[in-house]
């Protein structure tokens, strides 16, 4: 037994995810219900969500469609077994996932987060070469303030450096393009800056020095989203595509903060017109309700496994909640809202009065920066004397507990994106918060 007696209300015994633990708990932002576009605090108060929880609540918090749909599936099957068995919801939201996806993206995989989506398609990527008899192909290359999650294999391909600093090398044989971000060309960018196509350039010198013949895969976000947003050059990713096309290597994309609405389509991939050899997703599938990520792989990488003995297993990879049936039925109920509502559309719709809106913080203190795309904004604020991270940790505070607004932070950036059901007048208000926040700051 523990030495520690439990007492009401200890917030001890949680060691809470990427957090400060000491300063949280010692004045606790919590929260205690939720519904359509606003949290409340366990006292009642009501915050606006400029962040859709967490990039994922893209249909709005406690959608009744979605809510009925988990219950009912609560009380008719709480699992199956993923392994050598099905349930009709899994291979319904397999057929409706891969039918939003462009080009021959025909076959899902279900894992159950983003960190487990692009470790497993790492490993498919790996598992695919050896499948045709190229096995040496293993190396990969990531981006320079690319996040994918928190696997050994995300860090690796991943280029935030605190992610990786405390866990020693991870993967071997990783690779790095450089950052898309550049301050003094792209500053006040909204959607696509014009300026950076040509960084996707520095894949052929990467490719120079390790040889072709080892790489298996590039992976990267379309839209870089917890380093700060970071959009894509005009033209960029059609480079990496091409590229990754001379020398036959796969593209990657992880969608899992862009998939589903986020910028506008069923995913990035449709926006730039690009197919993926695998694409990885998570958050929005079932609106942040019940943990869901996966992947998903064009025809010809799928059907390179479906060789040899029809009773052997071809790919020796999986989680026991795979295709949960309570994720699978979210799922569901949730792409009929988007589809119901067109949120997908109005995400594009209202982006450039969204971009408007969240570039007229331009000029207020500290301000350095302002980038725009889809539904999704980021401040950039200036460091202040104590140090990087110390500005924007005091803004999330502050909005929290005298705006009424919640907001993500990355490092000095204010991070917006709010559920794509947001109305223009609560676009208004988000900005107005998030302004009086940043006057509030020393």
């Amino acid at each position: 037994m523990s030495s520690t007696p439990a007492t009401p209300n200890d917030l001890s015994a949680y060691w809470m995810p990427f957090t400060a633990n000491r300063s949280f708990k010692k004045a606790p932002r919590m929260l205690g219900r939720a519904k359509d576009m606003h949290y409340y605090t366990p006292e009642g108060r009501k915050l606006l969500d400029g962040a859709a929880g967490l990039w994922c609540v893209n249909a709005g918090h406690s959608r009744d469609p979605i809510v009925k749909a988990i219950q009912d599936q609560a009380a008719e099957m709480d699992f199956a077994p993923p392994f050598n068995f099905g349930h009709p919801k899994a291979f319904q939201l397999a057929t409706r996932v891969a039918a939003m996806a462009p080009g021959d993206l025909d076959h899902v995989f279900f894992a159950n987060s983003g960190s487990e989506a692009v470790d497993t398609a790492l490993k498919m990527a790996i598992a695919y070469f050896t499948t045709i008899g190229q096995g040496q192909r293993t190396k990969f290359i990531g981006r320079a303030r690319g996040y994918h999650g928190v696997g050994f294999g995300g860090i690796s391909v991943g280029g935030i450096s605190p992610n990786r600093k405390m866990f020693g090398n991870a993967l071997a044989g990783v690779d790095h393009l450089p950052a898309t971000y550049n301050r003094a060309e792209q500053a006040f960018a909204k959607g696509e800056p014009e300026w950076g196509a040509h960084l996707a350039d520095e894949l052929e010198n990467i490719v120079a020095l390790h040889d072709a013949s080892t790489i298996a895969a590039v992976i990267v976000e379309p839209m870089a989203g917890s380093t700060g947003v970071i959009a894509p050059p005009k033209g960029y990713l059609q480079k990496l595509r091409a590229i990754c096309d001379k020398y036959g290597i796969l593209l990657i994309f992880d969608e899992v903060i862009t998939g589903f609405g986020r910028l506008g389509y069923s995913f990035a991939a449709e926006r730039y017109n690009i197919v993926p050899d695998l694409l990885t997703f998570a958050k929005g599938i079932t609106s942040g309700t019940v943990p869901m990520g996966g992947v998903i792989a064009r025809k010809g990488i799928h059907d390179a496994f479906m060789k040899g003995p029809e009773h052997m297993v071809e790919l020796f990879h999986g989680y026991t909640y795979s295709a949960h049936p309570l994720a699978c039925a979210a799922g569901l109920a949730t792409l009929d809202v988007y589809e119901k509502e067109g949120l997908f559309e109005r995400a594009r719709s209202i982006e450039s009065t969204w971009a408007d809106a969240v570039h007229s913080l331009k000029g207020l203190p500290n301000v350095a920066d302002i980038r725009t795309i889809g539904l999704v904004g980021a401040v950039d604020l200036a460091p202040n004397a104590v140090g990087p991270g110390k500005r924007g940790f005091e803004a999330m505070d502050e909005a929290y507990h005298r705006q009424d607004l919640l907001i993500r932070i990355a490092g000095d950036t204010i991070v917006l994106s709010p559920p794509l059901i947001i109305s223009d007048a609560q676009i208004g208000e988000v900005v107005e918060r998030t302004a009086k926040t940043i006057k509030a700051l020393g």
